[in-house]
C-alpha cells in the first residue's frame, strides 16, 4: 500500500462509523472506566478551581467565589510515527491559573509547549509539536497581564513575563495583540500577533491572519496566512493554509487541510508542501479527548519525495466548572 492510499485509509478510519447511533450521548467509555476516572478527575478539578478562586480572592474581590473562572490543567500523551524518526512518545502539560477579579487581570501559566519552542513553520507541520523539541527544558512559568478590550471592538493587548525551566533560568518577555473583524457577512478576519524575547534564543516575531466563513451548519472554510521570524533562524518564513472543518456529530469534528511553506523575501521559495487531516472526538463528557492526525509532507530538501507521519494523542482536561455542568 503506498503512502497516499495509507493516508486516505486513515482519514476514513478516523471517521466515527455509526457516530449518529451512539448508545450514550456523552461518553464512549464502559462503566468500569468511568468509575475509575471520575473520582480522580473530580478531585484534581476541584483542586484547580479552589486554588484559582482562593488566589483570585486574595488579590481581587469576593466576586471570585462565583464569577466564571477559566483556570484549567491539561495533560496529553502523544504517540508519533514518521518515516524519518520512527516511533516516539511524549507527555505534555499546560496549566492556566486565571485571576479575573484582580485590578490588573492576571493569568499564571505553566506551559510545556510554548509556541516559541515549536521551531520553523515547516517543522510545526499541522500544528503538532515535534517530539525532539519537547522536553522539560522547554517548559515555561510566567504571569500574563490580560487585555481589557473586546477584540471584536478594538485591539486586545497582553503582556507577559517569566522564566524557562532550566539552570540557569532563562527569562522571557512577551507582547501579544489580537483583533477580530466582522467583514461582509458571513466572512470574519482574525489576527493574532506576538513578539517575544528569550535570553537564550533571542527575539522572535509571529503573525497569523485567519479569514473564514461557515458554508453551512456543518462546514467551515478558512484561509490562514502565517509569518514568522526567529533570531536563531534569521529568515522570514511564511505559509498559506486552506482548511475545511466539518462537524461529524455532537462529539466529533474533522479537519482537512493543504498548506505550503516558504521562506526569504529577497529570494522567496516554497520549501515544503503538506496535506493532513485531523480527527478529534470527545470521548467522555468534555473531559477525555482523542486526536488522530495523519499528514503527508513533500519537503524541498528531500526532492519533494513524500514523507508520511501520523500522531495519536490522548488528552484529559481538569476544570472545576465541568463538575457542576454534569
Amino acid at each position: 500500500m503506498n503512502k497516499i492510499h495509507l493516508m486516505a485509509l486513515l482519514a476514513v478510519l478516523s471517521s466515527p462509523v455509526g457516530a449518529e447511533h451512539d448508545i450514550k450521548d456523552d461518553s464512549d467509555l464502559p462503566h468500569w472506566a468511568v468509575n475509575k476516572i471520575t473520582p480522580m478527575h473530580d478531585s484534581v478539578s476541584q483542586w484547580v478551581t479552589n486554588s484559582s478562586r482562593n488566589i483570585d480572592g486574595f488579590f481581587g474581590t469576593d466576586d471570585s467565589l462565583h464569577i466564571e473562572n477559566g483556570s484549567y490543567l491539561r495533560l496529553s500523551q502523544e504517540l508519533e510515527w514518521s518515516e524519518q524518526e520512527d516511533f516516539s512518545t511524549e507527555t505534555a502539560v499546560r496549566f492556566r491559573l486565571d485571576l479575573p477579579t484582580t485590578k490588573e487581570r492576571l493569568r499564571f501559566i505553566i506551559e510545556s509547549d510554548p509556541e516559541e519552542s515549536e521551531g520553523t513553520l515547516a517543522e510545526q507541520g499541522s500544528n503538532r509539536l515535534r517530539t525532539d523539541q519537547r522536553s522539560i527544558a522547554s517548559t515555561i512559568i510566567g504571569l500574563n497581564r490580560l487585555g481589557k478590550r473586546d477584540k471584536r471592538e478594538a485591539w486586545n493587548l497582553q503582556a507577559g513575563a517569566g522564566v524557562k525551566v532550566r539552570w540557569p533560568p532563562d527569562p522571557y518577555v512577551r507582547f501579544t495583540g489580537e483583533r477580530l473583524w466582522q467583514l461582509d457577512s458571513p466572512w470574519q478576519l482574525e489576527s493574532y500577533n506576538r513578539a517575544s524575547w528569550f535570553n537564550e534564543e533571542g527575539y522572535s516575531v509571529r503573525s497569523r491572519w485567519d479569514l473564514g466563513r461557515p458554508l453551512d451548519e456543518s462546514h467551515h472554510l478558512r484561509f490562514i496566512t502565517n509569518f514568522q521570524w526567529q533570531e536563531e533562524v534569521d529568515t522570514l518564513e511564511y505559509s498559506e493554509t486552506i482548511e475545511l472543518n466539518q462537524i461529524l456529530g455532537k462529539r466529533s469534528v474533522m479537519r482537512y487541510a493543504i498548506a505550503a511553506v516558504g521562506r526569504s523575501t529577497s529570494d522567496p521559495r516554497l520549501h515544503d508542501y503538506y496535506l493532513y487531516s485531523h480527527y478529534r472526538r470527545n470521548l467522555h463528557r468534555e473531559i477525555l479527548f482523542v486526536d488522530l492526525i495523519p499528514e503527508l509532507h513533500f519537503p524541498r530538501d528531500q526532492n519533494y519525495d513524500a514523507q508520511f507521519g501520523v500522531t495519536l494523542r490522548l488528552e484529559m482536561m481538569f476544570k472545576g466548572d465541568l463538575i457542576f455542568r454534569r
